[in-house]
């Protein structure tokens, strides 16, 4: 079962098919509880960083940019990669649900996230 991650708008309901649900988001999603979020663990360390949030704005055109420059944080940051190989031990055990705010479910930081943790899973 190594590696089964799954992706969900933090504003979708709660499914106990989720597994783990972690949310990857650096700033708590607007109009959501606590409570209402049923979260396991918020990992905001592991979002892109605050600077590279801003530049990227949710522009689709700035999309690929942003994951290569994304990517390298992941590569190079050692807090990220320490949260990267926790969840990517959490994900050997059960199916980890990474839940994110943006609105845009194609081009986001947790897509980004998702395939990187796939990609890197045997290594």
């Amino acid at each position: 079962m190594a590696g089964d991650y799954g992706l969900k708008r933090i504003y979708e309901p709660y499914d106990s098919k989720d597994g783990k649900r972690i949310l990857i988001d650096r700033i708590w999603p607007r109009g959501i509880s606590k409570t209402e979020a049923k979260i396991d663990l918020w990992m905001k360390e592991i979002a892109p960083s605050t600077e590279l949030r801003k530049w990227f704005g949710h522009k689709r055109e700035r999309f690929q940019e942003f994951s290569k420059r994304y990517v390298t944080e992941l590569e190079t940051e050692e807090q990220k990669q320490m949260l990267v190989r926790e969840l990517m031990a959490m994900a050997k055990k059960e199916k980890v649900t990474l839940l994110y705010g943006a609105k845009d479910q194609e081009c986001n930081h947790a897509v980004v996230l998702r395939s990187f943790l796939i990609a890197n899973a045997d290594g």
